[in-house]
């Protein structure tokens, strides 16, 4: 097959979003009516607020998928895209708004190369129209230890969009508020995995598609805006939860054995530095939880290794473009490095 026959569905995901999806679903619909290469699917991820018996009435043409129960953000795509046969599927959460051109210049770059796996459009926030979006920005990348972080966005400082990153670049992990990635890629390398319920899932399965040899790339003509934090709130318990919960289950899948002996119990000091830090402004809650994220690791490691074999055996890159070689946090809280453009190592 051609790269350019290449079909595209987009794969709408809502859970008792249903005013969220009768506001961006038109503007979907409407930025790509003039393509004949794109089909469309609403996921209903087990919520109550009658979004089929609306799909049914105003939309009854386009494809609708019901998850009776929801099992998580990541559930619900495992669930979905197990019954939809595309070419290359656009997984969007339903508080994403998208402009004209989104679509286009995204897939087209999707569909250039057959190394190419994935595409990340610019993510901006919705609210602050003129700065980047935490989750995803213009692209994201790894420090030594796992930390994710962003063209745009380092720890909590986002900033703002003034053209700096407006070209196409390789980066390590595309955000999964807004995901052009091919299917077969998508299958062959296991997908999403479900136990991380939701967070980090599409970091995890980035890593697996640039440690097999694909590229993952930023395209700055394609732009969307995230309200983020919609579904579970930035700062929540169970945001603090997840995030060091799934951190860590990623390494264990990922790094090469070498590494992860030393890297992991690093990781687990900084996560009890950052405890300290939650006590001392107050957050009794965030602390407990980063203790129950790592009872779950350890009273379920025989799960996270036989992952850890199966995800290993894919690998065919130890280490992949993208993975930057300092410590975030140091150059965050001890350089004072706010910007991604004033990171000490340039290429990575």
């Amino acid at each position: 097959m051609s790269v350019l026959d290449r079909k595209t569905t987009i794969v709408l995901l809502s859970y008792n979003n249903l005013e969220l999806v009768r506001k961006h679903l038109p503007v979907i619909l409407e930025t790509t009516k003039h393509r004949n290469d794109v089909s469309y699917v609403v996921v209903d991820n087990g919520g109550n607020d009658d979004l089929e018996g609306f799909m049914s009435e105003i939309y009854p043409g386009l494809g609708f998928v019901r998850i009776e129960e929801n099992h998580g953000f990541t559930n619900g795509y495992v669930q979905s895209l197990a019954e939809i046969t595309s070419d290359n599927y656009v997984l969007i959460s339903s508080d994403i708004e998208v402009e004209n051109g989104w679509f286009d210049q995204a897939v087209d770059l999707l569909n250039s190369a057959d190394d190419i796996a994935a595409v990340q459009p610019k993510i901006k926030s919705y609210d602050k129209r003129d700065e980047f979006e935490y989750a995803g920005a213009a692209g994201g990348y790894l420090d030594i230890f796992g930390y994710p972080f962003c063209r745009g966005r380092l720890i909590n400082h986002v900033e703002a969009d003034t053209g700096q990153y407006d070209n196409i670049e390789e980066i390590f992990w595309a955000s999964g508020a807004c995901l052009f990635i091919r299917a077969d890629v998508y299958h062959e390398l296991g997908g999403l995995d479900n136990d991380f319920f939701a967070h980090m899932e599409e970091i995890d399965l980035c890593w697996r598609i640039k440690s097999r040899g694909y590229r993952i790339l930023f395209q700055p003509e394609s732009t969307v805006y995230h309200m983020g934090g919609y579904v579970i709130k930035y700062g929540s318990p169970q945001k603090i939860f997840r995030n060091h919960r799934n951190n860590l289950i990623m390494l264990i899948k990922n790094l090469p054995a070498s590494e992860l002996i030393w890297k992991l119990p690093i990781r687990v000091i900084l996560d009890y530095a950052a405890v300290l830090s939650m006590l001392a402004e107050g957050n009794a809650r965030g602390a407990v939880v980063v203790f129950k994220a790592h009872w779950q690791i350890i009273s379920r490691w025989s799960k996270w290794w036989s992952k850890r074999r199966k995800v290993q055996k894919l690998h065919r890159i130890r280490h992949p473009q993208g993975l930057y070689p300092g410590s975030l946090i140091w150059e965050f809280f001890v350089n004072g490095v706010r910007t991604f453009d004033k990171l000490r190592y340039k290429e990575f």
